[in-house]
């Protein structure tokens, strides 16, 4: 074939300006992304400086279960990536997880606005652009913003997880996880972070370290380490986070009745200063619906794409045990239908267990001003495939907007590497005014669901005794002794979790006990995420 043949199919048309046929090795590279199945459109492919507007690249439907990485430097167009992948998911009917960190992803929700810079990538691409809207859903993190309040009991959230929010060794990470141990199997529900305390308080008590010298003990300054990072914690707002109603993880997956998939928005800015409870609280959402999905096995399209932003704050500091689990969970996960985006500034950024099981690549620009820079540049390039481009260079040259690509083909072989220029998003390139968010939210079916907190009897009560007697019909449901009339406080200061716990006798039987049926239907997963059982 000689160099002045086209790709099969496509017109004469050439970028404006000047464009010269296709050379061997463009066709070669175009041919890779001609899939027969549903796949989504990325743009046009770029070969010696000229976009080639119908030498399209995509990536099959059915690989996005395969997982995949969106890196690049600051401003080089991730989230516009990010909002183009989403779009064309929804419009197939998968629905889609989107951490909004800088508050900028809100847009996916209206049609975009036509303006010069669109129509020049359009054309550019070849692309027929409609401004189009997408079902959307709105949530934030305990209600820290305009969303839907997302909330986990502290149970569930499980003490691998929350040892990565605290800052804990790896020493005190195992204590705490006999702490959880503990409440599991007398039946103490941690709903929010006071219920933790008591149950620490009360096993740091010489009553308490009779019961704990069977399973391993706890001495004193390990809990109290574990005491002052609660309460560290707790003076940083971040109290609202935990807690009920405890959202279910199914609702991910929804479809709007036009069958297109909802768009799941957790807006973050709120809490951009709390960088290991957002990715960690992101970890626990992946970990909960791995716990609950059955296993599907490939097929033609996933059940779900969760875009993890900001994955390097996953990574920092993590525990070996914590990286075990993550490494786990990316790879089981897949067979159950979910594909994960990692989305970070260097592929450097995620561990090599992890970027080894990412099939699916989009690397923006990366900058290499520093020797530190360099070597990030050159770990990049080793991270892909034989090329014919010239990858050093060609990724310090990319404007906004362009990437390097690499996919899974439909029979799970890498595609070749290709750089393009990426289409335009059709829904709104930027946020929706707040007032038009609290509208959207005030009239989501989940509203009423989760917009209340609740805070019903769990461990604090039941150790502290300061939850009057419930009626009679829950109170044959329960354990003798499982409660004690509400406690009359003295006035002036209140008593802290310690004294109350100590002054308490209502524990005892408890922990006498051979476990309620809460205790026994308690099981952890990865992480160990717990939820009772559905």
């Amino acid at each position: 074939m000689s160099d002045s043949e086209t790709v099969p199919g496509a017109a004469a048309r050439e970028a404006p300006g000047s464009a010269p046929a296709l050379p061997q090795e463009a066709l070669e590279i175009a041919s890779g992304y001609a899939f027969a199945g549903p796949a989504l459109d990325l743009g046009a492919l770029i070969w010696d400086g000229h976009c080639l507007p119908d030498a399209r690249i995509r990536i099959p439907l059915s690989v996005l279960n395969r997982h995949g990485l969106v890196a690049g430097a600051t401003g080089t167009g991730k989230t516009k990536t990010l909002q183009l992948i989403a779009e064309q998911l929804s419009a197939q009917g998968v629905p889609v997880f989107l951490a909004d960190v800088k508050g900028d992803l809100s847009g996916i929700s209206e049609p975009g606005t036509a303006n010069d810079r669109v129509r020049s990538r359009t054309a550019e691409v070849h692309q027929q652009w409609t401004p189009t809207g997408f079902p959307t859903e709105f949530y934030a993190l305990g209600g820290a913003g305009h969303g839907i309040p997302l909330r986990a009991t502290v149970t569930s959230f499980g003490p691998l997880l929350l040892s990565k929010v605290l800052r804990l060794n790896p020493t005190q990470e195992q204590s705490l996880a006999l702490i959880f141990h503990y409440a599991d199997t007398k039946g103490l529900e941690l709903v929010d972070l006071k219920d933790l305390r008591a149950v620490v308080a009360f096993l740091t008590s010489d009553e308490g370290k009779q019961e704990l010298k069977g399973i391993g003990g706890l001495s004193a300054a390990t809990a109290g380490v574990i005491l002052r990072s609660l309460t560290a914690f707790e003076a940083q707002g971040m109290t609202d986070f935990f807690g009920e109603p405890e959202f279910d993880t199914g609702a991910l997956l929804r479809r709007a009745d036009d069958g297109r998939g909802v768009v799941s928005v957790l807006e973050l800015p709120a809490v951009q200063g709390e960088p290991r409870l957002f990715s960690t609280f992101l970890m626990w959402l992946l970990a909960d619906l791995f716990h609950d999905l059955p296993e599907v096995g490939d097929a033609d399209r996933p059940k779900l794409v969760f875009f993890f932003d900001e994955a390097h704050l996953l990574f920092d500091d993590a525990s070996e045990a914590f990286l075990e689990s993550i490494t786990r969970t990316v790879r089981l996960i897949r067979s159950k239908g979910v594909g994960v985006f990692f989305v970070t500034q260097s592929p450097k950024d995620v561990p090599a267990d992890v970027l080894g099981q990412l099939g699916n690549r989009v690397q923006h620009a990366l900058r290499a001003f520093t020797p530190d820079d360099q070597e990030a540049l050159k770990a990049t390039v080793r991270t892909f495939p034989e090329s014919a481009y010239d990858l050093e260079e060609i990724l310090t040259g990319l404007g906004t907007g362009e990437a390097v690509v690499t996919v899974l083909s439909e029979r799970g072989a890498p595609t070749p590497v290709a750089a393009v220029r990426l289409r335009a998003p059709e829904s709104l390139m930027g946020p929706v005014d707040g007032a038009a968010l609290d509208r959207a939210v005030r009239e989501s079916r989940l509203h009423a669901r989760y917009a209340q907190a609740v805070d019903r009897e769990s461990a604090y009560e039941k150790l502290t005794g300061t939850r009057a007697a419930r009626g009679e019909e829950t109170a044959s449901a329960e354990p003798r002794g499982a409660r004690t009339p509400r406690g009359r406080r003295h006035e002036g200061e209140e008593p802290s979790v310690v004294e109350q716990v100590m002054d308490s006798g209502v524990f005892k039987s408890l922990a006498r006990s051979v476990g309620t049926q809460l205790g026994r239907e308690i099981t952890r997963s990865l992480f160990g995420t717990a939820r009772r059982r559905r």
